[in-house]
């Protein structure tokens, strides 16, 4: 077992990392993601990422000039997408896919006068304003339980798990993507570790030079093939 995974490591994942890392995203080292989330190996967003961010490049246009949003605002904004209570995979993805394009509304006081003021999760306009990280072996708790799930590689905007690839040692058919297929499924089944797959916008499982996507919540059979 020990060999079969170092022979996946040096086909498929690491050249993986590799060449995300040469596109532009940052490592983290898998101990580096559980400091980021305080332990909590249960949280799949890496919070304080996104609260610098959203402190960084969110303000509010007055008369004089831009105004930053208050600390309890940025506070409120990270609650209120990595603290939704688990309904079912696909109405949390919804309603995260939508805070995620649409903003979150936040009331705030200036010059004497409450309204309301949109804060944006990403930079939709201006990529390059973004954080990207990617790492491996990223470890998410069960729900209901302290055992643990470990995807080969995530992706992260800003802090906001987006990307999971599944990476497996090349065989000379197609078993092994279905293989990376399946445990993408497995995992998000209700007991294992749905949350991550809540915000998940790309799902891909590739061995060398084959792979096959999805998205949250697709079957097996409606994966697509990885063309460049």
């Amino acid at each position: 077992m020990a060999i079969a995974k170092h022979t996946e490591d040096l086909a498929s994942h690491i050249p993986a990392i590799h060449l995300l890392v040469n596109l532009g995203y940052k490592y983290l080292a898998p101990s580096e993601t559980i400091k980021l989330r305080d332990g909590k190996r249960s949280k799949v967003v890496l919070e304080s990422v996104l609260e610098d961010w959203l402190a960084k490049n969110n303000s509010i246009k007055s008369k004089n000039g831009p105004v930053p949003f208050s600390r309890e605002n940025i506070k409120e904004a990270v609650a209120s997408i990595s603290n939704i209570p688990f309904d079912s995979l696909l109405s949390n993805n919804e309603r995260i896919y939508d805070l995620l394009t649409l903003g979150k509304s936040l009331e705030q006081n200036i010059d004497g006068l409450s309204r309301s003021y949109s804060l944006q999760f990403i930079n939709w306009k201006e990529p390059h304003k973004n954080i990207f990280h990617v790492t491996d072996e990223y470890e998410v708790e069960k729900r209901h339980s302290h055992q643990t799930r470990r995807p080969d590689i995530v992706l992260f905007v800003n802090g906001i798990p987006l990307v999971v690839i599944e990476c497996k040692k090349p065989g000379l058919n197609d078993d092994a993507v279905k293989e990376g297929i399946s445990q993408c499924l497995r995992n998000q089944k209700t007991d294992e570790i749905p949350e991550l797959f809540t915000f998940s916008q790309v799902l891909l499982s590739l061995a060398q030079n084959k792979a096959k996507y999805g998205t949250t919540g697709t079957p097996e059979e409606f994966w697509a093939v990885w063309k460049e």
